[in-house]
């Protein structure tokens, strides 16, 4: 038993490795190109670009629906059952592809009322393709069954070439359509690899499907949907109203997603820690573990936060160019968000799952959407909208989301205890019988 409990651990440690290269290779390879990308575009293009992909945020949240969470749950419950496994993905598959049309049909819409967006449509819908494309990637399928080299090798590798594309074709700021561009070619053939592979080695496929199990499929994973939508909506957002008040073309709005886009990238660095704990919470309930990944993460989090607001400015130059050295105090004011992510993940969906509370993670979220949506009323109403006031917001609705997260846990320890004191009676017992054994 002791030998299975390691190779738990070990999957698990081996899974999150490569979730994590999987999620964070988006941003790192976004990242490592924003220097690049901001010296060639200038604020006032590279604000146009950011508005873009932050419109595209919704459509993006819309057509995956939640299934990250919710498909990968079923997944790994029926991971012995291949059949049941090859339901689920034609569900999602099924899904997906409906909510992408609908969404489209939804853009060229908004694409035509709105004037500005319609001087630009090429470019919104480049990005919507690249942007949906990526929602198609069956990660769900190999986060349940624990598989995630396999996906991630592939993905990282073709993302990578096509990335290193916009070094080679990007030169001057009016060919700023480049950057959703290459990043759609991108995204399809890792697309296409992915499902190569899911049918050819996983023996996973399209099947015939009962009615209505489509529809069932996207009810059950309504809540998450929810919550995802309310827990990204602030990031979008707020991008979306600068955008709006200040024209996509405005250098405050590239300033703005300079510093948001090094946030977000922060941010996604303790998304795979959770995603990966997620189903081995729900099957192990081990919260010892989750303790020692706190204690672990926080301390270098906040000494890297205070270093790097001290020097925000300074930073915000060096990496960005001397026309982002603006954007410095603009980071300074989103740092705190960072210092709240990992415990505010590590307090969602692995934590309350396990406790029988998820219900509290979704509601959270969206208690903390309303906030901000008050917050921004509040500033708009007032006439105190600015930059300023947004971050402030901001920090306000995602502190919201971990009080809320922290007092449920502590209001209901005795079930987080009660685990705890199960999972080690379990231990014992299991110890006692070796013992009689080898005996």
């Amino acid at each position: 038993m002791a030998k299975m409990k390691d190779k738990k651990k070990k999957q698990l440690l081996q899974n999150t490795f490569f979730l994590y290269c999987l999620t964070f290779s988006a941003y790192f390879f976004s990242l490592i190109t924003v220097p690049y990308q901001t010296r060639v575009l200038g604020p006032e293009f590279y604000g146009k670009v950011g508005f873009a992909f932050a419109v595209m945020t919704y459509f993006r949240l819309v057509i995956d629906f939640g299934f990250i969470l919710s498909a990968t749950a079923d997944v790994s419950q029926y991971r012995d059952n291949k059949r049941e496994v090859s339901k689920i993905y034609t569900a999602v598959t099924y899904a997906k592809g409906l909510l992408t049309v609908a969404s489209f049909a939804v853009l060229l819409m908004v694409c035509y009322t709105v004037p500005f967006l319609r001087q630009d449509v090429f470019l919104y819908v480049l990005t919507f393709c690249s942007v949906a494309v990526t929602a198609f990637l069956p990660d769900f399928l190999y986060r349940g069954l624990e598989m995630m080299k396999v996906i991630t090798v592939r993905t990282v590798t073709i993302q990578a070439f096509f990335v290193l594309m916009i070094f080679v074709f990007l030169k001057n700021p009016q060919q700023y359509y480049f950057v959703p561009l290459f990043t759609l070619v991108g995204n399809v053939v890792a697309l296409f690899i992915a499902q190569l592979h899911v049918s050819k080695k996983m023996g996973i496929a399209l099947i015939r499907l009962e009615k209505g199990y489509v529809k069932q499929t996207i009810v059950k994973s309504s809540p998450f949907f929810f919550s995802r939508i309310a827990a990204t909506m602030y990031q979008a957002t707020n991008t979306l109203f600068i955008g709006l008040m200040y024209s996509p073309t405005n250098a405050k709005v590239g300033l703005y997603v300079a510093s948001d886009r090094l946030v977000g990238t922060a941010k996604s660095a303790f998304s795979p820690i959770a995603d990966s704990l997620y189903p081995y919470m729900v099957k192990n309930r081990d919260f010892k573990l989750l303790k020692k990944i706190l204690w672990v993460i926080m301390p270098p989090v906040i000494i890297g936060c205070i270093v790097l607001g001290i020097y925000a400015n300074e930073f915000m130059a060096l990496f960005l160019g001397e026309s982002f050295y603006g954007a410095g105090s603009i980071l300074r004011l989103l740092l705190p968000v960072v210092v709240m992510t990992p415990v505010v993940y590590l307090l969602g969906f692995p934590t309350l799952s396990p406790m029988g509370l998820a219900k509290h993670a979704n509601r959270s979220t969206i208690i903390s959407s309303f906030v901000q949506i008050i917050g921004l009323s509040a500033l708009f109403l007032t006439g105190t909208f600015t930059i300023t006031t947004l971050c402030l917001v901001t920090v306000l609705s995602q502190f919201t989301v971990l009080l809320h997260r922290a007092l449920v846990v502590w209001k209901n320890r005795h079930l987080f205890q009660q685990k705890e004191s199960n999972l080690d009676a379990s231990k014992n017992k299991r110890k006692t019988a070796n013992i009689k054994s080898t005996c």
